[in-house]
């Protein structure tokens, strides 16, 4: 049984409507941040380089990484299913 992560807060510059995106790659979906977010992302890290991010800021970075972990996970998770999944059915041709 596959037990997805909690995640325990979202930022709260993260925008409700559109910040994740779905690429078919092979066939298979694919969740992403939206470039609005990925850019608020780079945003935060340029600023994190040249100078330091108040608690708020950190704390936003944080949340974002919490996201994209939760989405590779997602990601991962999807991608395996589909592996497994066609290497059943390979199986299963090969005895028909």
């Amino acid at each position: 049984m596959i037990l997805l992560p909690k995640l325990q807060n979202l930022p709260n510059n993260l925008p409700i409507e559109g910040a994740v995106r779905i690429e078919l790659v092979e066939g298979i979906p694919l969740f992403h941040a939206s470039s609005t977010v990925q850019e608020r992302i780079e945003t935060l890290l340029e600023k994190q380089q040249s100078s330091l991010l108040n608690s708020e800021e950190e704390q936003e970075l944080d949340l974002y990484e919490e996201i994209d972990d939760y989405l590779s996970f997602i990601n991962r998770t999807i991608r395996n299913l589909y592996l497994s999944q066609n290497q059943s059915e390979e199986k299963r041709s090969l005895f028909y």
